[in-house]
């Protein structure tokens, strides 16, 4: 796969300079691109390290002065971190999933596969299950009961899609993935010790111990157009109605959704975040990695989660949280400096007391 800087410039809309009918076959850091490699050289300081490799031709931002790099011509970029979404996606050579359905998948009579599908080795495809044109369903996935799945979708090794799931056009699922498990949903005969901390914010739970009986999930999972989701990450099926994904959300590695959760819109989940049963999320909404959410709450439009953030409140559209219990971030900020400030807080106290106490003794 090589591709001139012409080439490329024109596919994303970009500006060339020099001698533009140089190919490329790669991409690559600055220091270690080779001659048939195009250079992302972003920032300056990355720029810097163009002189240690071989590269003849790099992305660079707009205004760069390219030639005094030494480069023989150059895609310039008023934003290069976002044009590299379409130059990746022109130099990816894909996973190597072969055309076709192989031999060991097992596909039940009654599914419909669309035109063009590929289905690799030891898939299983249920019944009534319904996948859309041009679909690539990996190796050793499976395809649950009734379960419906739109054009363009990519399902790598090991994909687990739970019955009655319905999912839009363009969904990716990295390995390991898992859309339409049962949900968490476990309840005792008597209220149980963690309703009564819960009710009591932290009083005593129950003395004696009880079984925990399952409530099925009788619902799906409901997924819009353009989502994808990380490595091992799961998204719940619902108690009664379904759990719902807005389009074009994106997950990270190791997520968890849980049941009858529905989520916006373009909404950012990082990796090992964690939102429990009920909760709703607005649209464009961004949790930072390992952070959390309880049950039954609101995240507004717009919020963004730091890194470990835990939310225990509603949160109003637009804030940026940060912290256990969340707060805002710049709230936050001022209390952690406040806490490192403590120790010397408590020196200065005692010294004063001291004072106080023994007046002449710091004479």
């Amino acid at each position: 796969m090589s591709y001139t800087i012409a080439e490329i410039a024109a596919a994303l809309g970009l500006r060339a300079e020099g001698e533009t009918d140089i190919a490329v076959s790669c991409l690559a850091e600055p220091a270690d691109c080779p001659a048939d490699g195009l250079a992302l050289a972003m920032k300056p300081e990355y720029a810097q390290q163009i002189g240690q490799g071989a590269a003849r031709a790099a992305m660079l931002w707009d205004g760069a002065d390219w030639r005094s790099l030494g480069l023989r011509a150059a895609i310039l970029a008023v934003r290069p971190r976002y044009a590299m979404a379409g130059l990746s996606a022109m130099m990816d050579a894909g996973q190597g999933y072969a055309a076709g359905i192989h031999p060991s998948a097992v596909i039940d009579p009654s599914a419909q596969l669309g035109d063009g599908v590929s289905v690799g080795p030891l898939a299983v495809i249920g019944a009534q299950a319904r996948i859309g044109s041009g679909s690539v369903i990996g190796p050793h996935c499976q395809i649950g009961w009734q379960a419906e799945i739109g054009s363009g979708a990519l399902l790598h090794a090991g994909v687990r899609i739970g019955a009655r799931v319905r999912i839009g056009a363009r969904f990716i699922a990295q390995p390991g993935a898992v859309v339409g498990a049962d949900g968490f949903s476990f309840v005792t005969p008597e209220p149980s010790g963690v309703e009564k901390a819960r009710a009591s914010l932290g009083g005593e739970g129950t003395e004696a111990p009880q079984a925990w009986a399952r409530i099925h999930s009788l619902g799906g999972v409901r997924i819009g157009d353009d989502v994808e989701l990380g490595v091992n990450s799961c998204i719940d099926r619902g108690t009664v109605r379904d759990t719902e994904v807005g389009d074009g959300c994106k997950f990270d590695n190791l997520v968890q959704i849980g049941h009858n959760v529905r989520i916006g819109r373009d909404c950012l989940i990082c990796a090992q975040v964690g939102v429990a049963g009920s909760t709703v999320i607005g649209d464009n909404v961004v949790l930072g990695g390992q952070s959390g959410v309880s049950d039954n709450l609101v995240i507004g439009d717009r919020v963004i989660l730091g890194g470990a953030t835990v939310v225990l409140s509603n949160v109003p559209a637009g804030r940026v949280m940060l912290g256990y219990p969340a707060m805002k971030m710049d709230a936050h900020i001022e209390s952690y400096k406040a806490l490192r400030r403590l120790p010397r807080l408590f020196r200065d106290v005692a010294f004063l007391k001291k004072a106080v106490s023994n007046p002449g003794s710091n004479d």
